[in-house]
């Protein structure tokens, strides 16, 4: 890639993060083409019994907290998650109501701080990647004017050719990492719709 090449696919990578930017102006960090809902609703997520008289109770309840952690984290399968629900409700015999309604007010919370979480990370790697999308574009300015220097200092050049070639390696890592991790809030939003509906027909 030559020096001028560079300079102008930094330009455009440092174009392509402030355009990708900001679809919602009410979050202007937030790096994501999914809208972001900063909250899941209680209301999309649970079609069953009220859970205001078991609000933070759960943490009370060793194995309800227990199998709250292991249902919460990404790398317990779905399938095995919602197999644990039932087990667990089945052997609750005549608290079953009760410890479904603890069981899903612990994912709700646990899952909707986790969300919160990622999201957070994702708009302060925004903030970092519109900060070194700005370094970026003023370094290619500097560098096409050493390159139209006369003397021409190639030292220079090159040392500046490749702290941008660098830069722009790191840039590039850094957005693919955030298309990835963009999914994740969709993914939590989904498992605890899908935990919160075996809970709710165990219940029935």
């Amino acid at each position: 890639m030559t020096v001028r090449v560079l300079a102008m696919a930094a330009l455009m990578l440092a174009a392509a993060s402030t355009a990708a930017r900001a679809a919602d102006p009410r979050y202007p960090d937030w790096p994501c083409t999914q809208a972001k809902v900063p909250e899941i609703s209680l209301a999309a997520v649970w079609a069953g019994p009220p859970l205001d008289d078991v609000q933070n109770k759960w943490k009370d309840n060793a194995k309800v907290s227990a199998l709250v952690a292991k249902l919460s984290a990404r790398k317990t399968p779905l399938d095995e998650g919602e197999k644990l629900v039932k087990e667990f409700l089945a052997s609750s015999a005549a608290d079953k109501t009760t410890n479904a309604k603890l069981l899903f007010a612990g994912l709700f919370d646990t899952l909707n701080a986790q969300r919160s979480q990622v999201m957070s990370g994702l708009e302060r790697v925004s903030r970092k990647q519109r900060e070194a999308a700005d370094k970026i574009r003023e370094e290619s300015v500097q560098l096409q004017a050493l390159q139209g220097a006369t003397p021409r200092d190639e030292a220079k050049v090159d040392a500046l050719s490749n702290e941008l070639i660098w830069k722009t390696r790191i840039f590039e890592d850094r957005h693919k990492v955030v298309r990835f991790v963009c999914e994740v809030p969709t993914t939590i939003d989904q498992r605890l719709f899908a935990l919160g509906r075996v809970i709710q027909q165990e219940m029935e």
